[in-house]
């Protein structure tokens, strides 16, 4: 918030001067008059001056706390001011003991840590089904006091305040980096491995094992080569994991802002021998880790996020020299990573893991160790709370900064935790956390020590060539999938290039028009095929056909009924501006429609294969059948609706409209008559073909359909509806093109790309 304040400079106004000499002064008066005043005073004014903007730009910047302003400011301060480094006797730390809970005497070798501010949340609970895992909760000021959950150890803030801990003196009372107590005291009780975990996420089949590399060392642990990220390029030094896992367009909390845009995929990779991937950091599935940055500009309603990444892509390491970020409700640490557990305390708490996870990443390369992406591991829902920008300004002010600063950091301490400690001090100094965390981080290194833990041998640490790699020379391909990703939705810098631009466009223009697309053909071969091409450009793209695929998403419906189904699927979408219904034997080109008018009715009225009329007499056939039953639900129809329709319906007692219905929109606004009219037909047995039309007539004057489909292609029997003679990108949509298979599939892409070059991208 601006605070407004006082104006500070003196308004000087002229004053008449006295002209009386007194006679009694012991030498000649000097002029009074202003210019003189003000010449002779100026060094005062001056000083005056400069003290009064000091401290109204500070007090300026104090009161815009949540900008990057303030803490740029303040970091330069900050390095103005000595920072003292902390001197530790090691021969003299005296052990921890628990001599103060009830668990004394337990000991577990694998622990969940998580952070609690509420009671036990299902998703906690479900921490518990995990076999071989204790589950441990670590308390703050906004836990409720009665907290309690069977099977589980609590820490309370008194609890903590015994444990005799020294980091307990440095730790705020509200927030969840008092975790760093719980990993003492699960290092305390016997801990090899810790899973940082939080309350809101929930691991993919309660198995923790089946998704990391539990077991490094012994009989269990398995020997396998991994995919390693290339460091040809000694200027990158980070990279966004997510591509790796089929999503471009979203990125993870900490990476860079600058970084955001590089969304191509590795040209190849490299191979490493697993075993020293000491940090494994997970992939959620749902809400994955992102900043405030993309949740605010990507989320253009309250819809939850429900984000998926390809579960089948392999695991990939990251050599010496590239980073990734790191958070602290998704990752293991194995023993030899525990010294880069602690979770800093001078910054703000959103970026509290991800700066201790570049840390950790610096001293992991002391001993050797990499970090592991996996797929996704944790399932977390979005429960549309608001990510607080104040709460990661560190991380937007200076994170790319430091990154840089890790990679070229050096130090000739030949001990682990004095190399800790050297780090932590040089951080100081750069300004990236305060002198408090200096101290905070001795007081760790002191604790690790007391509670008994022993620090791992250090390895010889090479940045500007591969370490560990298999026969580096060899390149490994992968290419990841593209999965349907429709974040790019929102425009990335004034610079993009004219395909992002017009893709932005289309995204912005249907970002709100859910899709609904009926597929006769074999969805388990073209589901994710129609997801992948139009998920980029609509909010959702529902599939419906006769068969359902729960595994793809695809929901039983009939096409001779369908439209019975859509007041669901329009209440599913309660916020969606429109619903645009196609079948799979027509292509849309998207690009074609952005003038179309979103507020009115779009069909193929003028096209006259698809929309035409049927004279019937009586109800001796199918069509005089359908005729009567139309008569029925227009005799109920609200005045609004029935007038409607018989305005514009010529002979409509002895003619039946019949729309083939392959392409169609509904807007927002008549979405309430189109329900009103599937109720008036309830069970009778209208054909989609024949109720389609009256719903359109009814709800609105033919006048008033928006032209968009007129010029489409629309052929009745082609040569065959897999033959893309006839495609044309210029047309708003094409019929009948069939796609049955992922070949074919890709023949349409790059058909299509003629309007789309983007789409190359797909395939």
């Amino acid at each position: 918030m601006l605070v407004q304040q006082d104006n500070l400079t003196p308004n000087l106004k002229s004053s008449s001067l006295p002209r009386t000499i007194h006679p009694n002064r012991f030498s000649p008066s000097k002029s009074l008059d202003f210019s003189t005043w003000v010449s002779q005073n100026l060094y005062k004014i001056a000083t005056v001056a400069i003290l009064i903007a000091t401290v109204a730009a500070v007090f300026f910047l104090r009161n815009i706390g949540d900008s990057a302003t303030f803490f740029c400011f303040q970091s330069e301060i900050q390095q103005l001011e000595t920072i003292h480094f902390p001197q530790i006797s090691y021969d003299s730390i005296v052990p921890i003991t628990d001599n103060t809970t009830p668990y004394s005497r337990f000991r577990s070798d694998q622990w969940i840590v998580v952070s609690v501010s509420d009671y036990p949340s299902d998703s906690l609970k479900k921490l518990l089904n995990i076999k071989g895992w204790q589950l441990l909760a670590v308390g703050n000021s906004k836990t409720p006091t009665d907290w309690s959950l069977k099977g589980t150890i609590f820490l309370s803030l008194e609890d903590q305040a015994k444990l005799g801990f020294r980091v307990v003196d440095y730790l705020p009372y509200d927030s969840y980096v008092r975790k760093t107590v719980g990993y003492l005291f699960a290092i305390q009780h016997g801990a090899k491995k810790i899973f940082d975990a939080d309350d809101r996420g929930e691991v993919i089949d309660d198995n923790i094992s089946k998704h990391f590399d539990v077991e490094l060392v012994g009989e269990n642990a398995k020997k396998e080569i991994i995919l390693q990220y290339s460091h040809e390029n000694p200027n990158r030094t980070v990279v966004n994991p997510y591509i790796h896992f089929g999503q471009r367009s979203v990125w993870p909390r900490g990476l860079p802002l600058e970084n955001v845009g590089e969304i191509e995929h590795e040209e190849y990779y490299n191979e490493v021998f697993g075993g020293n991937q000491f940090i494994q950091q997970g992939i959620s599935n749902g809400l994955p880790d992102v900043d405030s940055v993309f949740y605010f500009t990507r989320k253009q309603n309250l819809e939850p996020f429900d984000i998926r990444f390809d579960g089948h892509a392999p695991k990939v390491a990251f050599p010496q020299g590239i980073m990734v970020p790191v958070n602290s409700f998704n990752t293991i640490f194995h023993y030899s990573a525990f010294s880069s557990l602690m979770l800093p305390v001078s910054i703000s708490s959103m970026a509290s893991d991800v700066l201790r996870g570049y840390w950790a990443q610096r001293i992991l390369w002391e001993i050797g160790g990499f970090v592991v992406v996996y797929p996704p591991t944790v399932h977390r829902n979005d429960t549309i709370e608001s990510y607080p920008f104040a709460e990661e300004k560190d991380l937007h002010v200076n994170v790319g900064r430091l990154i840089k600063f890790l990679v070229s950091w050096k130090t000739d301490k030949h001990n682990l935790f004095e190399k800790i400690l050297e780090l932590s001090y040089a951080m100081a100094k750069e300004g990236f956390w305060s002198e408090k965390d200096v101290k905070f981080t001795a007081a760790w290194i002191q604790d690790l020590i007391a509670v008994g833990y022993l620090q791992p041998r250090l390895m010889a640490l090479e940045l500007h060539r591969p370490k560990g790699g298999i026969n580096h020379g060899d390149r490994k391909d992968f290419v990841p999938q593209k999965l349907p990703s429709v974040y790019l939705g929102v425009e990335e810098t004034s610079t993009v290039n004219y395909e992002i631009g017009n893709l932005v466009r289309w995204r912005k223009n249907f970002g709100n028009v859910v899709l609904i697309m009926f597929s006769s053909g074999p969805v388990e071969r073209t589901a994710l095929e129609w997801r992948l091409l139009y998920g980029r450009i609509f909010k959702s793209v529902i599939i419906l056909s006769d068969k359902k695929n729960p595994e793809l998403m695809v929901e039983e419906g009939h096409l001779d009924h369908l439209y019975k189904q859509f007041p669901r699927l329009f209440d599913r979408f309660a916020s969606a501006e429109g619903f645009l219904f196609l079948q799979d034997n027509t292509v849309l080109n998207y690009w074609n429609l952005v003038q179309a008018d979103k507020t009115k009715l779009w069909i193929t009225d003028k096209v006259s294969r698809s929309w035409s009329t049927v004279p019937f007499d009586g109800n001796k056939d199918w069509y005089g059948k359908q005729a009567e039953m139309i008569k029925k639900v227009v005799s109920s129809m609200p005045v609004h609706l029935q007038v409607s329709y018989k305005d514009h319906t010529k002979n409509h007692d002895s003619t039946l409209t019949v729309c083939s219905s392959e392409v169609f929109y509904i807007p927002r606004r008549l979405v309430v008559d189109f329900i009103d009219l599937v109720n008036l037909v309830g069970d009778l047995d209208i054909h989609q073909k024949v109720a389609i039309p009256l719903f359109f007539v009814a709800m609105d004057s033919p006048q008033n359909f928006d032209s968009v489909f007129n010029t489409m292609v629309f052929k009745r029997k082609p040569a065959s509806n897999t033959s893309l003679s006839f495609y044309s990108p210029e047309a708003p949509a094409v019929h009948p093109l069939r796609v049955s298979n992922e070949q074919e599939f890709i023949k349409l892409i790059r058909a299509m790309a003629a309007g789309d070059p983007l789409l190359l991208d797909v395939v």
